[in-house]
């Protein structure tokens, strides 16, 4: 049987219903000022979001205020590595719009290290920004979540899902998020509150390209943590889409869950 194409209509239609997904919705992402975050502010802005815009940055988390004009923002200095902060963050979101319906914990750094040569104290600020930062800052907004029935979309990584080389301390706290997404889900799912981990392979950001192995490391070793054979890496925008789509009214069923966007690379 031939296809039976779409009709222009169906396809305006569609167009504007995603367009209007976050329309009166607030949204509070944090790592705003570049790379995933900075993307998912764009996107959530272009579905109709108001946003909390959350960073260590202020003078480029002002920069990306300034891209998006003529949408209601609130920009955020804060620090991860301070819990008082974190908390002083979502006070002000509340301040601002008075409501919150999606969390965006996407803040953190990234390193390698030989196990052997990592110190406690980047073994702890790995600990502080990637996984504390997010605890903190979920348990502050769950009040207004849960008034909401909103959402929390965690950064994970495909880190969290697989043993990697020389990445022992980033591994640990991703796996870190997807276990207390789960939790959260599990906890608060029947009080309408939903939680979800977005795991992304390797993806285009400053991160990325200031990302350096040890010296002499094992290019074997490291050939695991790709893609597949001729995929690319990934775009923040193709993370951000993601992130839009299941922090949506249209996922409603997807709760406690680990979305790998990574090029195949967890497949093997």
């Amino acid at each position: 049987m031939a296809a039976i194409p779409l009709s222009t209509n169906f396809e305006q239609e569609e167009t504007q219903r995603v367009s209007k997904r976050y329309n009166e919705k607030v949204a509070l992402v944090t790592g705003a000022a570049s790379g995933i975050g900075k993307a998912t502010a764009m996107r959530l802005a272009s579905e109709g979001a108001r946003l909390v815009l959350a960073d260590i940055n202020l003078d480029a988390l002002t920069a990306v205020a300034e891209e998006l004009s003529g949408i209601e923002t609130e920009c955020v200095r804060f620090d991860a590595t301070d819990a008082d902060s974190c908390r002083a963050m979502v006070t002000n979101a509340e301040q601002r719009f008075g409501r919150l319906d999606l969390l965006c914990n996407i803040a953190g750094i990234a390193g390698a290290w030989r196990l052997e040569a990592m110190t406690q104290k980047q073994w702890e600020l790995m600990l502080s920004i990637n996984l504390t930062s997010v605890f903190v800052i979920t348990q502050a907004a769950l009040p207004l979540l849960l008034e909401s029935r909103g959402n929390v979309v965690n950064m994970a990584s495909a880190s969290g899902l697989q043993g990697q080389p020389y990445n022992s301390a980033y591994c640990a706290v991703k796996a870190g998020v997807i276990g207390f997404t789960k939790s959260v889900a599990a906890e608060f799912g029947s009080r309408g509150l939903r939680a979800n981990a977005v795991c992304p392979g390797g993806v285009l950001t400053p991160i990325y390209d200031n990302y350096s192995f040890p010296e002499d490391a094992d290019q074997a070793l490291v050939n695991r943590m790709l893609p597949l054979p001729g995929v690319d890496l990934s775009t923040p925008e193709e993370i951000a889409g993601l992130v839009a789509y299941v922090g949506s009214d249209e996922a409603r069923f997807i709760n406690g869950s680990t979305l790998s966007i990574d090029g195949g690379q967890t497949a093997l």
